[in-house]
């Protein structure tokens, strides 16, 4: 590297950044001696309870997202699933955060794992447990609407796309609001040198963003 090279990057910190990887602290005095209920408490902190609260996140978020696509008030329009969308996921993330790392989306998890912030044994149970919550919420969401406002909204799913023709438009978007979403987690929440304590309202803002515009 040339003297001018070395002047220009010397205000900069060129260290890697360093990642909050999920992983539940012990609790001292909680391994019962290094016996097996020890063992298995930590296995549960480490394991089930993370997953536990994927799942349950999961499913408040989508019954919270879905049941407002349901019960929408004419007149509101995209405001009202957007803001219920983007205040359940913030809410459930500033609650459950501490022991999972408030993913709730698969496509988060992934981005998450690939900088580092999530081991690989938790990856595909965190993706399952996911999977599992959404149809839970869906499913109370479902059971609690009434069936015209069910058959309105077409069960609260995606339509947008009426042809052929809009499947690459849809597409890019979706990619753009994605790639929007797990920027603002892993820089938001995951890295520590640009974490920020406001991350779960930020990230709830950013699906309430990406709903609104479409």
């Amino acid at each position: 590297m040339s003297p001018k090279d070395q002047m220009q990057t010397a205000g900069y910190d060129l260290s890697l950044p360093e990642v909050q990887v999920v992983l539940p602290p012990e609790r001292e005095g909680s391994d019962g001696g290094g016996g097996s209920g020890g063992k298995w408490a930590r296995a549960f902190r480490r394991f089930a309870q993370p997953c536990l609260a994927e799942l349950l996140g999961s499913a408040l978020f989508i019954f919270s997202g879905c049941l407002s696509v349901m019960e929408n008030t004419e007149g509101t329009g995209r405001l009202q699933p957007a803001l219920a969308h983007g205040l359940a996921l913030a809410i459930v993330i500033a609650v459950l955060g501490q022991i999972s790392g408030g993913h709730f989306n698969p496509a988060v998890s992934v981005s998450v794992f690939m900088i580092g912030g999530l081991h690989l044994y938790l990856l595909l149970p965190y993706i399952l447990a996911q999977l599992c919550g959404g149809l839970i919420g869906a499913g109370l969401a479902m059971t609690i609407s009434s069936e015209e406002n069910f058959a309105n909204s077409s069960g609260a799913a995606f339509n947008v796309v009426q042809g052929d023709g809009q499947m690459g438009r849809a597409t890019v978007a979706e990619v753009v609001m994605t790639l929007f979403l797990t920027m603002v987690v892993c820089m938001g929440a995951v890295n520590k040198r640009t974490h920020s304590l406001l991350a779960p309202l930020c990230i709830g803002l950013t699906v309430t963003v990406g709903i609104l515009a479409g």
